[in-house]
């Protein structure tokens, strides 16, 4: 009986013990790239659901570094960042700096260079000095390129993606219609130097690990410095002619980031795309296949401000429905071109009451109920220069003036982390009407799993325990 115990039962176990013992199998390595597209869904490589949520850095204004060094290190920002739950930042650059990289023999700018530049000798010099003090491990050969690498670098030690953001050619503060950045062709807007400028930082980030994905241009709006040029330029022919050329790009230099599309009114407007309806003048639609190879890889990006100039409509119904027209249609299957769908700017003026305020209220519940991907304007307290004024303030931004602490507390620890939470959880209706994905959303799988903990064992010893003993007791 016991020959017959052990010739049966013992290969069973032992087989027993290693299919256990696969199920918990640690988790591909973060961030477990590249990520494509599926339906709605960003994926990993795992095939697990992918959700942004995040705020933007802004790096693109005259100085051309990623603001706020001068009061605090970078891992301390991040950690910032992370304490909320987030897990993505929006880096935006401007073209300028690459522009200036090939106008200086291929050879990057030095940070006090840069300062004083935009500062002048004085107040460059002390806010180089102040960055130092507080990032030690810069010095006067440090790049402008070298801090992007460091704030990169940071970010993948706190498993954090990073989303980069062509956001301006001529640096500086962004947008109006008159800034010569709107459009293709406009005053600053070189066609062929947006081109090279994309190839360039998807080129310079495949170093980065967590580099996972980059925007096209910023809010693409109406160049009204040339209301000739603007009458017979600004229009959705034109968007996918320039949108085809920056895609095929990026995915030239770097064929594993996705790439956000963004729309035309200040990015307010996807709608053609959607619906698959004209892209006017002409007749032709949004088509798949003119993104040969790629066609995975593409992600829609939209921006609400219908607060900029003043509270925003507290009507829920409303705000969901604008949002939807958009074009966050395409995360349901009514749209005739599905796609996963980022907000990558809204915001509001941190201050005492910001918890409570109606609209942000209404984006807020929209996009986490629809599990969207979101990254809200923004982290920066000041910034180093911005329309003139040296250490300007920023009252929409998430952290104080000296970027020590958040503006809006109740804001930051209780809307936010709220949100992020209800974002990264899957809901069961967004995802039966746009195929299966799995319950959470933040690159970790959350496939049915066998809980056999018992006495705190880990599941393969568990499982080994269980196979000597079921062995000793037939033997």
């Amino acid at each position: 009986m016991a020959k017959l115990g052990q010739r049966y039962w013992l290969p069973v176990l032992l087989a027993v013990a290693e299919t256990f013992a696969s199920l918990n199998t640690p988790r591909a390595t973060w961030p477990n790239g590249p990520f494509v597209t599926s339906g709605r869904w960003i994926q990993d490589a795992a095939g697990s659901t992918v959700t942004y949520v995040g705020v933007n850095w802004p790096g693109s204004l005259e100085v051309m570094i990623p603001e706020g060094l001068q009061y605090q290190s970078i891992g301390s920002i991040v950690s910032q960042i992370k304490s909320l739950g987030m897990n993505t930042i929006r880096l935006t650059y401007a073209t300028e700096m690459i522009d200036q990289y090939y106008d200086n023999g291929e050879k990057d700018i030095a940070i006090r260079q840069a300062l004083t530049d935009a500062l002048g000798q004085d107040g460059g010099t002390t806010v180089y000095n102040e960055i130092l003090a507080n990032n030690p491990s810069f010095n006067s050969e440090t790049t402008r390129l070298q801090v992007y690498d460091a704030i990169a670098e940071e970010c993948a030690k706190q498993e954090i993606y990073v989303h980069l953001d062509n956001h301006v050619s001529k640096a500086g503060w962004c947008c109006t219609p008159l800034d010569g950045n709107a459009w293709w062709g406009d005053q600053y807007f070189n066609v062929d130097n947006w081109t090279r400028g994309l190839s360039f930082m998807a080129t310079h980030g495949k170093s980065w690990p967590n580099l996972m994905s980059m925007s096209l241009r910023n809010e693409l709006r109406t160049p009204l410095s040339n209301f000739t040029f603007a009458s017979e330029s600004y229009n959705w022919e034109n968007w996918y002619t320039y949108i085809k050329q920056g895609s095929d790009a990026i995915h030239s230099a770097n064929g594993d980031v996705l790439i956000f599309l963004s729309g035309l009114s200040s990015d307010q407007d996807l709608s053609p795309v959607v619906n698959g309806t004209a892209l006017t003048p002409g007749s032709a639609t949004f088509n798949r296949d003119d993104f040969s190879g790629y066609a995975n890889k593409l992600v829609l990006e939209l921006h609400a401000y219908d607060n900029i100039l003043g509270p925003g409509p507290s009507d829920c119904n409303k705000v969901q429905d604008k949002l939807s027209n958009a074009g966050f249609k395409a995360l349901t299957s009514d749209a005739t071109n599905q796609f996963p769908v980022v907000l990558t700017e809204f915001g509001l003026v941190q201050n005492g009451t910001s918890a409570q305020d109606p609209y942000i209220s209404c984006v807020l519940d929209y996009i986490s109920s629809q599990n969207a991907g979101w990254m809200i304007w923004a982290i920066q307290g000041s910034y180093y220069i911005r329309e003139g004024i040296r250490d300007h303030d920023e009252s929409w931004g998430l952290l104080v003036h000296d970027w020590s602490d958040w503006r809006s507390p109740d804001f930051a620890n209780n809307s936010l982390t709220s949100t992020v939470k209800k974002t990264l959880t899957i809901n069961p209706d967004s995802s039966t009407s746009a195929g299966t994905s799995n319950n959470k959303s933040g690159g970790t799988s959350m496939k049915p799993m066998i809980t056999l903990n018992l006495f705190n064992l880990r599941l393969p010893l568990y499982a080994t325990t269980l196979a000597i003993s079921m062995t000793v007791l037939f033997y």
